[in-house]
This record gives structure tokens, C-alpha cells and sequence, in this order.
């Protein structure tokens, strides 16, 4: 009952870092380049646990197969869901909306958008905060190097997606009610992922992994990579490859 506990508490500390950044998208006017070396940044620090904590971890406990599989099943679910949002107005759900061109669409706009936008939201958060729970199977301590990954990656994708929802006309209700809703799903992801996942064998759990790995590395390339590059390409290799450098520092630690 403590690990279960345990799983639920960080679930909601990494998923509570959406609360933050919404909070400060759409209470502060956070300038666009700093929303995108944030995004950078965390998406580095993700690319480094997703390689170093939960595709290795699956390669040890599975072996190739399993982890090879996992991470397409993963990475294929994860884009199937994405294009079906895309097509409903969720496609630039990280978006700001600095750019006309790549606002989030409002209510009037496009119906059913604002489902499709907290759908989208709710897709990118739970494979992440799966892992966080799987993470405690492997000794009963959950991975310092995961959650803070999820964090620090979250806090720029609240920020970024709740400035482009007030932009598109959403109201203060909608946008917390959306980010509460995700930090709540991402506790019971997590407890899910330590409940449900560890009843299974090595092999299984394993392939589950690395399925949420290729989810999360699939939604780093399709939303968070984009916004970053979109205000600061020139920098975004740098910042990218420091995160990631911190984030492989902090699990050899």
C-alpha cells in the first residue's frame, strides 16, 4: 500500500507542474522565446530519461525484442491519436498562438475543439506519468531521474497550451479546469502503472515500458520539438543537447 502511495504522490508532483505552467501561461505574459528554450530544455531532459531510464531499463528486463516492439506500438499509438486530434483543432494544442497561422483554433472557429485540446492534452500526459509508477517495480523507488524529467517538461507545455487557449477565447474555468483534470489522471496513470503493470512478468512489463517510451519520444517530435524550433532555432540544438546532458548526469548519479 505504501509503494501504491508512493506511485500516486509522484504521479501528482510531476503532473501538478501543468497547474504551475498554466498558471503562469495564462496569468503572466511569459515571452515567446523563453516559453520555447524552456520547451527545448525539457525536450533534451525527456530524450535522456527516455533512453537512458525507460528503453535501457526495457532492453535489460526484455532484451531486444520486447523493447524494439514496445517502443513502435508506443510510437504508433501515440501518432494514430494525434493525427485523429489534428483533425478536430487540437494539432497546435502546445502552441501559444504567437503565430496566426498556428493558433489554436477557438470554440466558434472550430466546434468541439476545445474536447479535442483537452484530449490532446490528456494523450501526451499519461504515458509519462505511467512510467513514473512502473518505475517503483525495479527496487520499490521511483525514478528521481523520471520524474524530474516529467516536471521540468511539463511545466513548459501548460505554459505554452493554456496562452494559446486564452488567446483562442477559452476562459480561466476551462483552461484549470483542464490542466486539474490531467494532473489528476496523471496520479491515477501513475498508480495504474504500478498496480496494473506490475502484476504482469518481466518480459510484459518491460514491453510496456518501452511502450510508453515510444509515445513520449513520438510526442517530443510531433509537439514539443515544433513549438521549441518555431521561436528559437537557432538556439534550440544547444538547449536541447544541455538538457539532455543534465538529465544523463542526474541517472549516473
Amino acid at each position: 500500500m505504501a509503494e501504491v502511495i508512493q506511485a500516486g504522490w509522484w504521479g501528482l508532483v510531476a503532473g501538478s507542474a501543468l497547474l504551475l505552467g498554466a498558471a503562469l501561461g495564462y496569468g503572466v505574459r511569459v515571452p515567446q522565446k523563453v516559453i520555447a528554450l524552456v520547451m527545448a530544455f525539457g525536450a533534451g531532459v525527456l530524450l535522456s530519461a527516455v533512453s537512458f531510464e525507460l528503453i535501457d531499463e526495457a532492453y535489460d528486463e526484455g532484451g531486444l525484442g520486447p523493447a524494439v516492439i514496445g517502443t513502435l506500438i508506443g510510437a504508433t499509438a501515440y501518432t494514430v491519436g494525434n493525427l485523429w486530434l489534428a483533425r478536430r483543432g487540437a494539432r497546435h494544442r502546445k502552441r501559444s498562438g504567437h503565430h496566426s497561422g498556428q493558433a489554436q483554433p477557438s470554440e466558434k472557429e472550430q466546434s468541439g475543439s476545445g474536447l479535442a485540446l483537452a484530449l490532446g492534452a490528456l494523450l501526451d500526459g499519461i504515458p509519462e506519468s505511467a512510467v513514473i509508477g512502473v518505475s517503483l517495480l525495479d527496487g520499490g523507488a521511483v525514478s528521481a531521474v523520471t520524474v524530474t524529467a516529467v516536471f521540468i517538461s511539463n511545466i513548459p507545455e501548460g505554459l505554452s497550451s493554456s496562452a494559446g487557449m486564452r488567446r483562442a477565447g477559452r476562459g480561466k474555468g476551462y483552461v484549470f479546469g483542464v490542466w486539474g483534470a490531467i494532473a489528476a489522471a496523471s496520479t491515477a496513470s501513475a498508480v495504474l502503472g504500478y498496480t496494473v503493470v506490475g502484476g504482469f512478468s518481466t518480459a510484459v512489463i518491460a514491453a510496456v515500458t518501452a511502450v510508453a517510451a515510444g509515445a513520449i519520444l513520438a510526442m517530443i517530435a510531433d509537439t514539443m520539438i515544433p513549438e521549441a524550433f518555431e521561436e528559437a532555432h537557432l538556439a534550440i540544438g544547444l538547449v536541447t543537447v544541455s538538457g539532455f546532458l543534465i538529465s544523463f548526469a542526474l541517472s549516473h548519479m
